[in-house]
């Protein structure tokens, strides 16, 4: 099964962070994810939210600056890890969290959508 770990960061902070410290925590995730190697899919560190835009409304919507929510962390990036249970995903979570510890990660099941196709009745372990 799929799942995607969204990585949450108080933003300010990591673009505080000088090209040194960056650099450290993006070695250690390489680390990670080479031993994920094999289970890990896309992974994608996100834009600065200030150039983000979001839509939303009814009808077409509207397109405003920014992702508004009330929240101190701001979602900056994402896996796509296949697992085999939802505990394989957190462990490859808090693997992640070991080399950037004040990063929160968010672990959900994915459902794959193919345009056209029916979309797949299956159900997590919570959804039961």
């Amino acid at each position: 099964m799929h799942y995607a770990i969204l990585a949450y960061h108080v933003e300010a902070e990591v673009k505080s962070w000088s090209a040194e410290e960056d650099a450290a925590v993006m070695t250690g995730l390489r680390e990670v994810h080479q031993r994920l190697k094999g289970k890990l899919g896309p992974a994608a560190r996100l834009g600065d939210t200030r150039n983000a835009s979001t839509l939303r409304g009814p009808g077409h919507g509207m397109v405003i600056d920014g992702p508004f929510s009330e929240t101190k962390e701001q979602l900056l990036g994402f896996y796509v890890i296949d697992c085999a249970d939802e505990a394989e995903a957190i462990a490859a979570a808090r693997d992640l969290r070991s080399v950037n510890p004040s990063a929160v990660y968010e672990i959900r099941a994915l459902k794959l959508y193919i345009p056209g196709a029916p979309f797949p009745e299956t159900a997590g372990p919570r959804d039961a």
